[in-house]
């Protein structure tokens, strides 16, 4: 299961293009919000329904937690102690961690930029703690995937398809959605 979390203020387009990259290729991916509704307001008021709100899931079946950019979306996922207890542990199980825009700066607060290449949105870098950023438009280390910024969107759900189905089933997504014209 993929988890991605929506708090007010992501960025639309940075949790929906990965979201439906990822549904198209089968995979399973449950939206979540962290606030006290599942209707999230996103930067540019779209509301989006989330599928479950944060306390209805325990997310030991978590293959992949998944954080959309944008502000203040990024700081609210930032600020949310629950979630970051989950990201904690799901690292600590050796499990993926995806992340766009600004959002990878949660992971960096919480210490697992060490040591990784990453890419952010300019001007969040700084949050990388230990981290070499590379202004890639995506970035995979290990089991650590970044995207740039909303241009990024579909680029990084590829590579998350990429990883779990292979990459002639990414290719096959790409040809079908004319992502290579």
């Amino acid at each position: 299961m993929i988890y991605a979390f929506l708090a007010t203020g992501f960025e639309e387009v940075e949790a929906l293009g990965p979201i439906d990259v990822m549904r198209r290729a089968g995979l399973s991916v449950k939206t979540v919000s962290i606030m006290s509704d599942k209707t999230v307001l996103g930067a540019h008021s779209v509301p989006v329904v989330a599928d479950s709100l944060f306390a209805d899931n325990d997310y030991t079946d978590a293959d992949l937690l998944f954080l959309p950019g944008g502000m203040p979306g990024a700081a609210n996922l930032n600020d949310h102690e629950g979630l970051r207890k989950v990201i904690l542990a799901h690292h600590a199980a050796g499990k993926a961690l995806a992340a766009i825009c600004a959002a990878p700066m949660v992971y960096g607060n919480l210490g697992l930029a060490e040591g990784k290449k990453m890419t952010c949105y300019p001007g969040f870098e700084q949050y990388l703690t230990g981290a070499t950023y590379t202004a890639a438009l995506v970035e995979r280390d290990g089991l650590m995937f970044t995207g740039k910024g909303p241009a990024a969107a579909l680029a990084l759900g590829y590579a998350l398809v990429e990883h779990f189905c292979g990459k002639d089933t990414a290719d096959q997504l790409r040809q079908s959605m004319m992502y290579n014209f």
